[in-house]
């Protein structure tokens, strides 16, 4: 069982490509597994695509649209996963978010 699970649509739209690299920041910063489920269920957040799941759980973005670094930061301290690299993680999920805006072109 991943630990980190990404539900997309295929092909991946713009959240999608964004949860799937947070998953791949998350995974490597923590050693944790993580998967991407493709499904055709459009659910934001919910069962369905996009959302991004750690352990049973999908993270739930503060504005209600899209899920930024602080939430998924705040997300791991709520649900006790000590992370003793909490600032890396969060700069290494800034830079996701930073890079994601920059260059993603739909």
């Amino acid at each position: 069982m991943s630990l980190v699970k990404v539900i997309s649509q295929q092909p991946p739209g713009g959240r999608c490509t964004l949860y799937a690299r947070y998953a791949d920041a998350i995974a490597g910063e923590l050693n944790w597994s993580h998967t991407i489920v493709h499904d055709e269920c459009r659910d934001a957040h919910g069962e369905g695509f996009p959302s991004l799941w750690v352990r049973d759980t999908a993270i739930q973005p503060a504005d209600g649209a899209i899920l930024t670094p602080e939430d998924i930061c705040d997300f791991l301290k709520q649900h006790d996963v000590d992370t003793p690299h909490a600032d890396a993680l969060q700069l290494r999920l800034q830079a996701v978010l930073d890079d994601f805006l920059e260059n993603w072109k739909p």
